[in-house]
């Protein structure tokens, strides 16, 4: 089936009522950059030099790295998660939880510095998210998360880089 039909025949769907009415069960999320953030624009070959090529891969591909593959996973140290591509601070230590998925997992994200679109890349559609700063796929968001949110934002490690605190 045509992508364009297929698209065409789920919103025909969802207009009809015959998928769940409250965002497709994918979180609404209102997200705006923070002010004064300025925007890191590269070329391709930019980035190829910038990043591993298996980051690349996820970060400007917009791929995903195997479950229970990325040691931060289990990282529960002090510190931040910060954008492997631009250095920008994501998530706190604070925000990060086991979510048992396979991937970091946060309840939290800090204000401003993700933006989100619709992932049609599956049959049913999902809510990804990316770096305000420079664009980089970082992961999904899902309604199944802990409280406070509800939310989990499930992060490709590879996406991330770990910085401790410092005593």
């Amino acid at each position: 089936m045509k992508r364009r039909l297929f698209l065409g025949l789920l919103g025909s769907a969802g207009a009809a009522g015959l998928m769940p009415s409250v965002g497709w069960g994918f979180p609404r999320l209102s997200l705006e950059a923070a002010p004064g953030l300025d925007r890191l624009e590269l070329s391709r070959d930019e980035w190829r030099e910038r990043l591993t090529p298996e980051q690349f891969e996820i970060l400007r591909d917009h791929g995903t790295e195997p479950p229970f593959s990325s040691p931060l996973d289990k990282e529960w140290r002090e510190g931040e998660y910060r954008c492997a591509g631009c250095d920008l601070l994501l998530f706190e230590s604070a925000m990060k939880y086991d979510s048992g998925t396979g991937w970091p997992s946060y309840f939290e994200h800090v204000e401003g510095h993700l933006l989100s679109q619709l992932d049609f890349s599956l049959i049913w559609p999902r809510r990804e998210y990316h770096c305000a700063r420079c664009g980089g796929h970082q992961g999904h968001v899902f309604n199944d998360g802990p409280e406070p949110t509800g939310l989990r934002w499930c992060n490709n490690g590879l996406a991330l880089k770990f910085v401790p605190a410092t005593a």
